[in-house]
């Protein structure tokens, strides 16, 4: 299992929120180009990257600074936040970005998301699918989780039978340290063989990551508040 430390950027300062939720902002002093360093030299391959301004105000904010990042950066980077259209992608390409996160656009564009899949290729563009658990249903929230699409997972992930890489959180653990729903999770992975799946949200412990299922797993606070490193976590993922 690949284990993705995550970096999220309000303003170009490393921040965390809790629920998705900017009245909620824990700031860090860490400069972004030394925490990804830090992760390449606790021995991560890959990190994530959020740009919150863009994935807020649904359009390139911190973009050329993710780009500048990912030049110099001595490891992969999936990036995610406002990436709307063809020229935000090939921005981040260009830079050496690994691979681009769509969130919303998914759903509410599917046409103009699988041309940049037929385009990019699917190993270039991950799907990242936000829910609510309503009655045990997974229901795919929109707009930094401020809108509800109306479909399941499971309707969206059947629009995208080329897609590769999938970003499956559910809003109400991530932030928390609550633990991840392994439930969902296996499900998913059950119903979506032809995915990687990455767990993202609620990882409060080592002993959250030997049962999870997945391809991935997004870890954020949790490194942040140094609940344990990078370095451990890399470790028991990799038994």
């Amino acid at each position: 299992m690949l284990i993705y430390p995550a970096m999220d950027l309000l303003g170009g300062r490393c921040v965390r929120l809790s629920q998705g939720r900017f009245d909620a902002v824990t700031r860090y002093l860490t400069d972004p180009a030394e925490a990804l360093a830090g992760f390449a030299a606790a021995g991560a391959a890959w990190a994530h990257v959020v740009d919150l301004d863009g994935a807020r105000d649904r359009s390139p904010r911190q973009h050329e600074l993710i780009a500048e990042l990912a030049r110099n950066a001595p490891l992969q980077l999936q990036v995610a936040g406002g990436f709307r259209e063809r020229a935000h992608l090939e921005l981040m390409f260009e830079a050496g970005v690994g691979r681009v996160v769509i969130g919303s656009l998914a759903v509410q564009q599917p046409q103009a998301v699988r041309e940049f899949i037929g385009g990019f290729g699917g190993d270039r563009i991950a799907l990242a699918l936000d829910v609510n658990i309503v009655e045990g249903v997974p229901m795919v929230a929109t707009a930094g989780w401020a809108e509800t699409s109306g479909l399941t997972l499971w309707e969206v992930a059947d629009l995208y039978p080329d897609a590769r890489h999938l970003l499956v959180t559910d809003i109400g653990r991530d932030g928390m340290m609550s633990g991840p729903n392994l439930e969902l999770l296996a499900e998913a992975v059950a119903r979506l063989p032809d995915l990687a799946i990455q767990a993202s949200g609620g990882i409060a412990s080592l002993d959250d990551l030997p049962g999870l299922p997945t391809a991935g797993v997004i870890i954020g606070k949790a490194l942040w508040e140094q609940k344990f490193t990078l370095g451990e976590a890399i470790r028991v993922a990799g038994r």
